[in-house]
């Protein structure tokens, strides 16, 4: 069909044409900024799930149901091995010049931006050119991260109250957060709570994240709601591709749908690709079970270039080795015993490996002593490879 009017698309937290099957997240999101713009307690959430679920499209969806509700937006993405301050300094500023533009909130604008400036300082991060708060000392900037950021975030808060506004950030990969800044973000968000202030963040990462954010801080559970994101279920993934075909003038078949429900096991990212690719290699507005046949070969070229491999090119050899392994034992959970048996290792020689790929987000445990990994069907890729490797 028409290439023009292919309603699919792939890609890293590019919006489908229908978000089907997150209603009730969606519902959770909204309540919650909803209380906390009315001055209501609510907690802060942690979307949780593997990659290719849409929590990115999700958190975006979230940005713009809180720009509906009227809040000023914080939107950033944590770079692996970059510090938060980085990039959260220069986000803040951007926030602090429009809050500063209400008459009532200036005064709290200030004192926020001298907070600002002492961050910054403390950590070396540019902000560039600050005018605003000149005449305040600077404040958070002990160097202390857990002391700073709750300070920044609080006056942060502070003046979006004096505005009669509220913020909300949104964090993608927080799981690449370091252990300090993620203890400093939980303190933060702890003392805002205390103080009923109109600030409230969504995170999105992989599933380690829950224990992770109970590492830094035993309260933490008691602070987040961690809504876990998966695949769709069988309706809900049939529905995200009918709709798009229907709304285009085109049908598809049962058993056509039902295959690719079947190939995707209903993760959106896998059900854009098949869509894309099924969507080309039809010939006639009726898309068929062999349009299905002939467009996997392209969905699974399409995915082991785009998004199995960009993930294994940045591992080591010896960290390919252990994929190989786990996937050789087929889609997981695996126990480490079986892992190293497998590579003929013993158990506490391969542990820094499996360390080095949690951190990589390439794997995670989902029970003491079992490895999983994040990516779906991510074995199916490795077999392939391996046998191509052959």
């Amino acid at each position: 069909m028409d290439p023009l009017r292919n309603p699919f698309a792939p890609g890293a937290g590019s919006r489908p044409p229908e978000l089907a099957g997150r209603d009730v997240v969606l519902e959770q999101a909204t309540l919650a900024l909803r209380r906390v713009r009315l001055g209501r307690a609510e907690n802060s959430q942690m979307l949780l799930g593997l990659r290719g679920v849409g929590k990115t499209v999700l958190l975006n969806r979230i940005a713009e149901l809180a720009g509906e509700i009227g809040y000023e937006q914080v939107q950033l993405e944590a770079p692996e091995g970059r510090a938060l301050a980085s990039y959260l300094a220069p986000a803040l500023k951007t926030l602090l010049l429009r809050l500063d533009r209400v008459e009532q909130a200036r005064v709290w604008a200030g004192e926020a931006m001298a907070a600002l400036r002492g961050f910054a300082s403390a950590f070396k991060v540019s902000v560039g050119e600050v005018k605003l708060g000149l005449s305040e000392p600077p404040r958070a900037d002990s160097g202390n991260l857990e002391v700073d950021l709750p300070e920044l975030l609080v006056a942060t808060a502070q003046a979006a109250k004096a505005a009669d506004t509220s913020v909300v950030l949104l964090i993608d990969e927080v799981q690449y957060l370091a252990e300090e800044e993620l203890r400093g973000l939980i303190v933060a968000l702890h003392r805002i709570a205390q103080k009923g202030l109109p600030l409230i963040l969504f995170g999105a990462g992989l599933p380690q994240l829950a224990a992770l954010a109970g590492e830094a801080k035993s309260y933490a559970e008691r602070l987040f709601a961690f809504p876990e994101i998966g695949a769709l279920d069988p309706a809900s993934a049939a529905q995200a591709i009918v709709e798009p075909i229907q709304q285009e003038g085109a049908c598809i078949d049962a058993d056509a749908l039902a295959e690719i429900v079947r190939l995707t096991e209903g993760y959106p990212y896998f059900l854009q690709e098949w869509g894309k690719h099924t969507w080309q290699a039809a010939r006639a507005t009726r898309i068929t079970l062999e349009d299905v046949a002939k467009a996997s070969v392209e969905a699974r070229t399409a995915l082991d270039r785009n998004f199995f491999r960009v993930r294994f090119d940045r591992l080591t050899p010896r960290e390919q080795a252990y994929l190989a392994a786990m996937a050789e034992l087929g889609p997981g959970p695996h126990r480490s015993g079986a892992i190293a048996e497998q590579m003929q290792k013993k158990v506490e020689h391969i542990g820094p490996l499996r360390s080095g790929l949690i951190r990589k987000g390439m794997v995670w445990s989902p029970s003491h002593g079992m490895t999983a990994f994040t990516v779906p069907m991510f074995d199916g890729f490795m077999q392939r490879t391996l046998l191509n490797a052959d």
